[in-house]
């Protein structure tokens, strides 16, 4: 339960009352109201025509049964019993198409709506959530908001309709014989009612479950060869194992809990039957009064038990809708001020001004950072793991939010810029590089169609991603399979240079671009910074000291702090910090 109240925080999770849940739920429902409307026109219509058919059978039975057959009466009852019938069939053609097509699309603007909350949150937000509970959301619990309105809501309003009119006629045709089975409604819906309350925990927990085993299965998976690496195969079992038993028991619950409620709906139906003949003798009720109560009772119990189903599907689509707003409800930690405005263009001037940050309060990774980086200019961020520089590179973006402090991109505070056209006009290009799955090409312009051939041919020249292109069998065509494990590292981060290049952005980073690479490709990629330097601004954090040298400004940072700056030259000058890096590095070589 520790990682299921882990996941609790994570998303916020917390009970919403049955009132709210619905005003909220039903805020999906306003776009598609004239849908529902017609849909509802056609369940009224449904209901009264399987209300009214029995009635039918009814007076056949009577006509039987009086000694006075009469053909054509029964002929003419025959043949409109066939034709209600029929004009019931294509109700419910029409309603099921108006509700299906209503449904996907509430389940379409549901899974855009989460899917855009999602981007929004930070990186800290996501970097805590697990991955296989964001799919699950993102995936399942919203197409379980679209059968809550396409078959949970309408099949609990037409059981309900049914309910009431099939009472209605059965009063109409006995008034102490329907009494008699008002009692039994009584009983039923008590019970059910305790049985809700009693299910909603298990199916919250059930939940909780599927939840945690999508995220067991989506991080293991992804790290298979790292547990085969260390041989832990037999204590992944074990977690899975018991991860398993957790939801095999749950829903066992949720098994134990029906096998007990429907055999006694069951048990109540088949004594409703007898009372219905007995008393139905004993008040002189004619035979076709009796066949007709008989079936009414079926129509009677057959929507009460079918409620008792929907009360299964119902508690398991407010769940999931409960966690879905759990997860809309989750606000981002770093969003838009009001009033900031969008920026086409950046000269690319950065300044921090006494930047203070934390990831953890009063744990300040930064501590008064100040320096200022000019158009065009290459500054490079030098220091032990652990000093700053990645932060400081996220800071800019607003990956976070800095605690105390100012940076400025052009004079102007990032936190007055959107969001999106601050990170529209920075290239970020980063130690580990993600390709999608697809094709090189879409990997590169990110499937945007505005680019053209041409404009792809020059961003891959510029940044030499020809030179192992050329010798693909398909180009950019190739097919890139998950994660780009069919490329290697340098490979990989070419054509990351190449995706930055492509997109044309102002003011470039770099963060550990040239780190974990063969020889061959790193004087390829110190070719491409080289002319990348030509773009813009150009932030740089790197390990190798020998990609830095021609940096117009070098930070070098020690426990959040800058304790030295100056070019290559000027450093190695002072024989401070930088010179001892330095010899370090190249004493090793």
């Amino acid at each position: 339960m520790e990682n299921e109240n882990e996941l609790d925080r994570l998303f916020g999770d917390r009970p919403i009352p049955t009132r709210e849940l619905l005003k909220r739920t039903l805020r999906y429902l306003k776009p598609e109201r004239l849908r529902f409307c017609a849909a509802l026109l056609l369940i009224l219509l449904n209901v009264a025509l399987d209300v009214i058919l029995p009635l039918f059978i009814s007076a056949v039975t009577d006509t039987l049964t009086s000694g006075d057959i009469r053909l054509a009466r029964i002929l003419w009852l025959s043949g409109a019993y066939l034709l209600m019938y029929l004009a019931n069939q294509v109700f419910l053609y029409f309603e099921s198409m108006i509700l299906q097509k209503a449904g996907q699309n509430i389940v379409y603007r549901l899974r855009l709506e989460v899917y855009e909350h999602i981007e929004n949150m930070s990186r800290s937000q996501l970097n805590e959530m697990p991955v296989g509970s964001l799919v699950t959301r993102v995936a399942s619990y919203t197409a379980s908001l679209s059968d809550l309105f396409t078959n949970v809501l309408v099949n609990v309003l037409r059981n309900l309709l049914t309910v009431v009119g099939v009472f209605a006629v059965m009063m109409f045709i006995s008034w102490r014989l329907s009494l008699a089975m008002l009692g039994f409604l009584v009983v039923v819906f008590v019970v059910s009612f305790f049985f809700r309350r009693h299910v909603a925990k298990i199916f919250r927990e059930e939940r909780k479950s599927i939840s945690d085993i999508n995220t067991f299965l989506n991080e293991n998976l992804s790290g298979m060869k790292l547990i085969q690496v260390f041989r832990r195969e037999d204590a992944k079992e074990l977690e899975m194992l018991a991860k398993n038993e957790h939801l095999r028991r749950a829903r066992y619950r949720v098994v134990r809990a029906f096998g007990i409620y429907r055999p006694f709906i069951s048990f109540l139906y088949f004594l409703a039957i007898a009372v219905t003949f007995f008393l139905g003798v004993a008040l002189g009720l004619s035979p076709g009064m009796i066949v007709a109560f008989y079936l009414y009772l079926s129509k009677f119990f057959n929507p009460i038990q079918n409620l008792a189903d929907q009360l299964n599907n119902l508690q398991k689509a407010f769940t999931a809708c409960e966690r879905l707003f759990n997860l809309l409800d989750v606000m981002p930690e770093v969003r838009d001020r009001p009033g900031a405005i969008p920026v086409e263009h950046f000269r690319g001037k950065i300044e921090f001004r006494h930047v203070w940050f934390a990831y953890v309060p009063d744990e300040w990774i930064l501590r008064d950072v100040s320096f200022t980086v000019e158009p065009g200019q290459t500054c490079a961020f030098v220091g032990a793991t652990g000093a700053g520089k990645t932060t400081i590179l996220s800071l800019i973006v607003r990956n976070f939010d800095i605690q105390r402090g100012q940076i400025l991109i052009d004079d102007r505070d990032i936190a007055d810029i959107e969001i999106k056209s601050l990170r529209r006009g920075i290239g970020q290009m980063l130690q580990d590089v993600f390709l999608f799955s697809g094709s090189v090409r879409s990997n590169i312009t990110l499937n945007d169609p505005a680019f053209t051939d041409e404009e792809i041919d020059n961003a891959v020249r510029y940044v030499n991603a020809d030179s192992f292109l050329s010798r693909l069998p398909h180009g950019l065509e190739e097919e890139v399979i998950e994660r780009g494990e069919n490329f290697s590292q340098g490979q990989r981060q070419l054509l990351s240079f190449a995706r930055t290049v492509l997109h044309k952005p102002e003011i470039l980073i770099l963060d550990e671009a040239t780190a974990n690479i063969d020889t061959e490709t790193e004087v390829l990629i110190q070719n491409s910074l080289e002319k990348m330097r030509n773009i813009g601004t150009m932030l740089v954090v790197a390990h190798r000291l020998s990609t830095i040298q021609h940096a117009d400004q070098i930070i070098v940072l020690q426990g959040g702090e800058i304790i030295e700056r100056g070019t290559h030259q000027e450093l190695l000058r002072r024989r401070g910090y930088y010179y001892k890096l330095y010899e370090l590095q190249f004493a090793s070589r």
